[in-house]
């Protein structure tokens, strides 16, 4: 007989209906991995309280979705805080990138560290991630650029969401950057970026394909390539598009359906047009932007005025955006990119989890995946206002009380 749980003496942010879908003195009732019924206590029907075998009491705390970090780099070796010292000092990260710096010196340090070094140090950054609510978390490739390394680093993703209380989705993202064995030979590596796609798919390391689609990365006629091998696989699309330059790549991803155009501060009206057209989610990254000191925001009036729903993550990564703090990103969102707190939280829940291509998470409902946070809050906007400051109170994941 399958163990039906109540969680019971909640408010609950249920985020239907394009609201905060406020519940007060709300009940789940929760069956295997799935919430089977969300509302008022007090309309509980008869029959579910009849089979209910555990009931747990939330102490009246705040419960939303569990939070979704829909785009992160967690698998690498080394950091890069002399960089952060030469763009205080005036040097660009493209100048940086270009002198040998940037992603190449990520891509050196990984390859040259154990699979259990680059393990420890994800799952350090992943439980970091996860002590704020965390329960969902794509995890890209990149920092490898070779087959066997590209490999080892979606496959230690992989693990970490088997060891931990966590969901990860693995994206490939070989056309990262160009490796140094490679130089001058951006064609080259491309033909081998794909050339490893189907490889990597056939052992089940890639949800989902990604590039660098800029000045500094590769062009859109690159990008075109990487992304038609992907169709080729049956593989889903995203792309790191308009952050640094307008090169159309957010256009170019329409084309396939991606799932979500990323970064996007120099995204324009075509592009808008192109995602909205396509379904297509903008991820947006405030920890980068304000990481890097950028002053062009992404369009976020037209985005909503557009209809092209907004995203939220903490782009976890050593050289643009080093913070482990999801909520972090929502007060960010809100004070330097004007967001609602609405937007925001929404954007770390059911916006983030259609970036992701997941339709059953993001919000509280039945039929849903029962992955939820108790947060030591009143309001949800609060999520938003505190920084510095961690209020959570109990996980969820799949059913299962995480133990902190």
């Amino acid at each position: 007989m399958e163990t039906i749980s109540l969680w019971c003496n909640a408010r609950l942010a249920t985020l239907q209906g394009g609201t905060w879908g406020l519940v007060d003195g709300a009940a789940m009732l929760v069956g295997g991995d799935s919430l089977l019924w969300v509302g008022p206590l007090a309309e509980l029907p008869a029959q579910w309280r009849a089979r209910t075998t555990a009931e747990h009491d939330l102490g009246g705390a705040l419960v939303t979705p569990g939070l979704i970090d829909c785009h992160t780099h967690l698998v690498y070796g080394g950091q890069r805080a002399r960089e952060f010292e030469l763009r205080l000092q005036g040097a660009s990260y493209e100048e940086i990138a270009r002198a040998g710096g940037g992603i190449r010196s990520t891509v050196a340090a990984t390859r040259a560290a154990s699979n259990g070094a680059l393990l420890a140090a994800a799952r350090k950054r992943a439980t970091a991630l996860m002590a704020e609510g965390v329960t969902t978390i794509e995890i890209k490739s990149g920092y490898g650029l070779s087959l066997a390394d590209e490999q080892r680093c979606l496959a230690l993703a992989r693990q970490l969401g088997r060891e931990l209380p966590l969901a990860v989705r693995t994206t490939y993202l070989g056309a990262h950057a160009l490796p140094p064995e490679f130089d001058g030979r951006a064609d080259d590596y491309i033909t081998a970026v794909c050339a490893w796609m189907p490889q990597l798919h056939a052992l089940g390391l890639v949800d989902a394909v990604d590039a660098f689609c800029e000045n500094i990365g590769f062009s859109p006629a690159q990008t075109r390539r990487v992304f038609e091998a992907a169709r080729a696989l049956g593989l889903p699309v995203k792309l790191h598009a308009e952050q640094l330059s307008n090169q159309g790549g957010a256009a170019l991803a329409a084309e396939f359906g991606a799932l979500s155009c990323d970064h996007l501060e120099h995204l324009d009206t075509a592009g808008i047009g192109a995602m909205r057209a396509a379904g297509s989610v903008a991820v947006l990254l405030p920890g980068a932007y304000y990481f890097l000191r950028e002053t062009k925001m992404p369009p976020i009036a037209e985005l909503r005025a557009q209809g092209v729903p907004m995203a939220l993550a903490s782009d976890h990564n050593p050289g643009s955006s080093p913070g482990l703090s999801l909520l972090l990103m929502l007060n960010m969102a809100c004070t330097l990119f004007r967001m609602t707190p609405l937007e925001a939280l929404q954007g770390v829940t059911l916006h983030a989890a259609r970036a992701l291509g997941l339709a059953d998470r993001g919000t509280l409902a039945a039929g849903q995946r029962a992955d939820f946070v108790a947060w030591d809050l009143d309001h949800p906007n609060e999520l938003a206002y505190w920084f510095g400051h961690n209020p959570c109170r109990r996980v969820v994941v799949g059913g299962t009380e995480r133990i902190r």
